[in-house]
């Protein structure tokens, strides 16, 4: 895992939740962030973080580009 597999995350709503995985035989739940509108997070994936699910409106930076996620339904 290189130094550069960040990402930011950029809230554009209040209640975006920010998840992230596991890594291994079992993929759970290990962190939870709220963020706020305006509010980012800078995040990185590591020996025990294999994914994050991103949950309301967000800008998503990363190496290959921007992503938006959608609003909370």
């Amino acid at each position: 895992m290189s130094q550069s597999d960040y990402i930011v995350i950029e809230a554009q709503e209040d209640g975006v939740h920010v998840i992230g995985l596991t890594r291994g035989v079992d993929t759970k739940f290990h962190h939870s962030e709220k963020l706020d509108a305006g509010e980012v997070m800078i995040a990185q994936f590591t020996e025990h973080t294999s994914a994050m699910k991103i949950r309301g409106k967000a800008k998503i930076y990363t190496s290959y580009g921007i992503i938006e996620s959608e609003s909370k339904k």
